[in-house]
């Protein structure tokens, strides 16, 4: 009660003193969005969550809202500071692109970006795209990954007469969980506006969990429950973007912090709860977009980026070395694209990338990497009525240089040079696109697609001193996918919209490289499996219902199949085996019911069997897990201000498991939060 009466007499006062400082009224639309003229439809459509159906989940990071994603895989570590990384159809973490309002997100050190970094507070839109987005005007390095995420800033909105809006939001659960975010936007001009979003976490870590484990004859070895430790986190994380338009065009501008410290729990062995690292992270960056039509044929983009990271590793555990080590990170990325509409439905583009990776270290005989990496992409895109059909083909120079005076010289050679070109080709056929007298409407499209993709060794996968293998070769991948895709949106009745697609797909991955945590998540050993073939289906439906005026009722369902074998050599015990941690079968479903001022959400996850290991044996087979998840909200109106009560509960039935061996998972666990509008 206090923190609903606080935020009652915060929000009349600020609402009082906006009306005494309110500018005369000006008029304009509420959004605008700002596209290329050029007819560059994508063929191969996105998964997408956005706008409401992002805030009605229970996630608190970008990371969690993607496990809704059919044939995706996230690697969590537990906790609301473990690591949270994603894997697409089983090709590994490193051959998923991340893209933050358009720039990609890089990491040359290790290749894992942590989504639990990135908050959904100021998240307008979340895509997935297989393959890769299939839109011929994008920057070289969106045609170079197997599969890709795409995070979307929310675009400022105003309502008539108003300039600016502010939102203040504060949860508190378990965990001793603290997370107070603010979103700051402002109409600076007709054209320009700005968006300021802080946000502050806290929290102990701490949770109980069950320990079980039992021997390959059946014997109970180890059967407690205990409290988790070492597994605080508190973190600050400022995101700056300031949004301009011009005549036809637009750019816009981003400045990013985030800064952490947090414990590293590390894996439950032998009957050993404690573990005494720590990590500080701080990670910053700025980048610049600009795009325009310079004529009705030509378009061109324009972006730059400048990061800095910085990573503060400690190891105090007494059963091992001391371990006090500091990496700096730099990284500077330069890219135009362009593109040209030969005819009405024939279009042609050119992307040229540049971006320069630094690593320094205060580790002994460290080899102090520099990478520079070129990237050109052709691309053609045909829309005709009957089919329609992209093809691009990018080139990839990439070139590293070792410090001069390093002793690791001694081991390899003083520069590394990879130059790969990898093609694709996407074909969708439009068999139904029908708009009827009634306004609803049915479309109905079968597509595929065939792409070559490779991915370099990291900076550790080559050169950390005690695990790097500088001979490592890039791992190349080959996808091939069939889908089908229908759509059904109706003016009335129950069912207002129906979406179904399927793909059916088959990838090959040569000399592909598995990092696996080794005693703490900092720290990995690199195992080069050769050869991996794997056959999966994704599929995704969704249906929206109106069973009266004040309620609608969503579904969301996504199921998983994947077969992913390492068949590198028949000599091999794990021949033919499933490669670790990718179960068969895989699935999520949300349902949200909507009446009035109140919202109900229902999240489902379920992982079936895998293993933790190479080889398929009892001793190494994980156990299916589920969650359920409910949130519930309260929409109300105080003061002509805004404001939002919300209720969560995840893992309502207090599901024990483990998503990585040995790394458990919090049990039942809530959320109350508040939120105000202005």
């Amino acid at each position: 009660m206090k923190l609903l009466s606080i935020g009652f007499l915060l929000s009349c006062s600020l609402a009082a003193f906006a009306q005494t400082i309110q500018k005369d009224s000006i008029t304009t639309i509420e959004e605008v969005v700002v596209t290329a003229r050029l007819p560059l439809r994508e063929i191969v459509p996105s998964q997408k969550l956005k706008g409401a159906e992002l805030e009605r989940l229970n996630s608190q990071s970008v990371a969690d809202a993607l496990r809704f994603f059919s044939g995706v895989q996230l690697k969590d570590y537990g906790g609301v500071g473990g690591i949270k990384t994603v894997d697409i159809r089983s090709m590994g973490t490193h051959h998923i692109g991340i893209f933050y309002d358009g720039i990609e997100l890089g990491n040359a050190q290790n290749g894992q970006i942590d989504l639990g970094q990135y908050s959904l507070d100021n998240i307008g839109e979340i895509s997935m795209y297989n393959g890769q987005k299939s839109a011929i005007f994008q920057p070289a390095s969106d045609f170079g990954n197997a599969g890709s995420v795409y995070i979307r800033t929310r675009q400022p909105r105003f309502t008539e007469g108003k300039n600016y809006n502010l939102k203040l939001k504060a949860k508190y659960g378990s965990s001793d969980l603290f997370r107070f975010s603010t979103l700051w936007e402002q109409r600076i001009s007709t054209a320009v506006s700005s968006s300021l979003n802080a946000e502050y976490i806290t929290s102990s870590g701490k949770y109980k969990f069950n320990y079980r484990r039992v021997t390959p004859n059946g014997e109970v070895a180890y059967d407690t429950t205990a409290v988790r430790e070492n597994g605080d986190v508190r973190a600050e994380r400022v995101d700056l973007n300031i949004n301009g338009i011009i005549l036809r065009g637009y750019w816009n501008a981003k400045a990013y912090l985030y800064h952490s410290q947090r414990g590293i729990p590390g894996a439950i062995v032998n009957n050993v709860w404690r573990r005494g690292e720590r990590q500080g992270d701080m990670n910053t960056f700025v980048q610049g977009r600009f795009q325009k039509d310079i004529s009705d044929r030509f378009s061109t983009q324009w972006l730059a980026k400048y990061a800095f990271y910085r990573t503060h590793y400690v190891n105090r555990d007494t059963m091992m070395l001391p371990i006090d080590n500091r990496y700096w990170q730099q990284e500077l990325y330069l890219s135009t694209a362009n593109a040209y509409e030969i005819m009405r439905n024939w279009s042609a583009s050119v992307s040229y990338d540049f971006r320069w990776n630094k690593l320094n270290a205060d580790t002994y005989r460290f080899a102090f990497p520099t990478r520079f990496s070129h990237l050109v992409s052709l691309a053609t895109a045909l829309d005709l009525k009957w089919m329609k059909a992209q093809v691009s083909v990018l080139g990839s120079f990439v070139h590293d240089r070792l410090h001069p005076r390093t002793e690791f010289l001694e081991e390899v050679t003083r520069t590394n040079n990879i130059n790969k070109f990898t093609p694709a080709l996407f074909i969708d056929f439009p068999l139904v696109d029908k708009l009827y007298n009634d306004g609803s409407s049915a479309t109905f499209s079968l597509r595929a697609f065939a792409k070559r993709s490779f991915r370099m060794p990291t900076f550790n996968d080559l050169y950390y001193t005690d695990l790097g293998n500088a001979n490592l070769k890039p791992e190349s991948a080959l996808q091939y996918d069939f889908g089908v895709r229908f759509d059904k949106r109706y003016n009335k009745g129950l069912m207002r919209n129906f979406h179904f697609q399927a793909d059916g797909y088959y990838n090959t991955i040569h000399d592909k490289i598995i990092a696996y945590p080794k005693g703490q998540q900092f720290r990995w050993t690199m195992l080069n499996l050769g050869k991996v073939h794997i056959t999966g289906l994704d599929v995704m439906t969704s249906v929206s219902l109106q069973p009266m005026k004040n309620l609608l009722v969503t579904g969301r369902l996504q199921y998983t199949y994947q077969d992913a074998r390492d068949v590198t050599d028949k000599a091999d015990v794990f021949y033919n085996d499933q490669i670790p941690y990718i179960p068969y079968h895989s699935g999520s479903a949300i349902v949200n019911v909507a009446y009035k001022n109140w919202t109900l959400n229902y999240s489902f996850i379920y992982s079936g069997k895998r293993y933790n290991q190479q080889e398929n044996i009892a001793y190494n087979y994980m156990q299916p897990w589920y969650t359920s998840d409910l949130s519930l909200q309260y929409d109300f109106k105080v003061c002509t201000t805004r404001m939002r009560i919300t209720a969560e509960v995840n893992n309502v039935f207090d599901q024990k498991y483990d998503v990585i061996l040995n790394y458990p998972m919090p049990g039942i666990n809530g959320v109350v939060g508040f939120q105000v509008e202005l």
